[in-house]
């Protein structure tokens, strides 16, 4: 008898390169001439937000381009990043958080599972948690799933690893 074959679906960041990418942008904040003297500042939040404070929404823009360039230098998604409203902070700064995303929706699991299930492949897909489990009888099956869900990441607000491929 075959045995099954499977891989996992996640949605995971690399923590510690998200901690070098915003103290590189931290150091390149002290040394930029735009940004001297601006007053301003990046902070990672315990791996569940990073927040940028800035004098004006033009800076913030520009401290923001430096994030997401550092990130994709890293490896990392820039859609980990859920931009929240701009506001206002102290002393006439402006102030933007950004939440990061982690681990797949129930709504964007089953949109995932739908998905697969579209392809008429013979393989299963199960929600387990924050992320899909997909097996099937042929690895030919599964590397078809993969290459269909990459070719689609566009369709999905969050960044897919393909994790245990057994």
């Amino acid at each position: 008898m075959a045995k099954d074959c499977s891989f996992d679906i996640v949605s995971e960041f690399d923590k510690q390169e998200l901690v070098n990418a915003v103290d590189q942008v931290k150091r390149e904040l002290t040394t930029r001439f735009d940004l001297k003297g601006s007053n301003s500042d990046v902070n990672l939040d315990a791996d569940k937000s990073i927040t940028i404070t800035t004098n004006d929404e033009m800076k913030l823009r520009n401290i923001l381009d430096i994030l997401q360039s550092k990130m994709i230098k890293r490896g990392l998604s820039i859609k980990i990043l859920d931009a929240q409203t701009v506001e206002n902070a102290l002393g006439g700064n402006v102030r933007q958080v950004f939440n990061l995303k982690k681990g797949l929706t129930q709504e964007l699991a089953k949109k995932i599972v739908a998905d697969i299930k579209n392809t008429k492949l013979k393989v299963q897909a199960s929600i387990q948690g924050e992320q899909v489990r997909v097996s099937g009888k042929d690895k030919d099956d599964l590397q078809a799933v993969i290459k269909m869900l990459r070719g689609n990441e566009d369709n999905y607000d969050v960044p897919l690893q393909f994790q245990n491929y057994r």
